[in-house]
């Protein structure tokens, strides 16, 4: 099922690339936006999560229960859940749309470094990897030349003798951005969720950062093309929080309640 899943990006691949003039890089941008229409439900879900989290935060019922059991954080998080269950919040809609990226950024990076085979074995595997409808004749051995990178090594610049990982930089901060932009405003740091999300608009960025600096470039490529489609369509729809770039800009601006 696997070997499958990666044959059908490598041959919407090929596809994209034999008709777009052999350009694997907008072959790959194409893809992603492919990926991202056809993903868009998930995307539609986090948004909801994150505005029924949001929504949240604003309750009178849950800000009594948080000041009730302020101290108490087992007692704390028990409420929560059952508070998020009778309101049918689920409070991993905003992370798993992320999560799901994984098995899609695995068989990308599978469909990118066997397309781009330049070995006899690779070769081998490549061409038992092609559906009969495209012509393994005029599209191999594929141009992996992509304005200034090899789309098939991991990218640098070389400036002033050092060696610059300039897309994987891009990665990491388009990567922040798009998570910081889909966190809803809160300033309770007991809540749970909002830590999780927090702590996912960290560890996320780093992590896509290490695999642009480990993986093919072809990979970061698509990571940017992605998290630029997600921080327009989040902007489009008036969801993105704008505020969470700046520093406190996630703080509720909402006064604390009188005694």
């Amino acid at each position: 099922m696997w070997e499958f899943f990666i044959s059908l990006f490598v041959n919407t691949l090929l596809w994209i690339y034999d008709n777009i003039g052999h350009n694997f890089g907008l072959a790959i941008i194409l893809f992603t936006i492919l990926i991202r229409v056809i993903t868009w439900p998930l995307n539609a879900s986090q948004l909801k999560g994150a505005q029924a989290m949001q929504d949240l935060q604003n309750d009178k019922e849950w800000q009594e229960i948080q000041k009730k059991y302020a101290k108490d954080r087992e007692k704390l998080a028990q409420e929560q859940m059952r508070i998020q269950q009778e309101r049918g919040i689920n409070p991993f809609a905003s992370c798993l749309p992320t999560l799901i990226q994984f098995p899609i950024i695995i068989a990308l990076y599978q469909s990118v470094i066997r397309a781009l085979a330049t070995t006899p074995l690779g070769l081998l595997q490549l061409g038992r990897s092609i559906f009969p409808f495209l012509s393994i004749e005029s599209i191999i051995p594929i141009n992996s030349k992509f304005l200034w990178m090899d789309l098939g090594r991991p990218e640098s610049v070389t400036i002033l003798g050092f060696a610059i990982p300039t897309l994987a930089i891009v990665v990491g901060i388009t990567t922040y951005i798009q998570s910081k932009l889909t966190m809803p405003a809160n300033a309770n740091p007991n809540d749970q969720t909002a830590a999780m999300s927090s702590s996912m608009a960290i560890t996320m960025p780093l992590m896509l950062f290490w695999f642009a600096l480990t993986f093919a470039s072809g990979l970061s490529i698509y990571f940017i093309t992605s998290n630029l489609l997600g921080i327009v369509q989040y902007a489009l729809m008036g969801r993105a929080n704008w505020r969470n770039l700046l520093p406190g800009g996630n703080k509720s601006n909402t006064p604390p309640a009188k005694k």
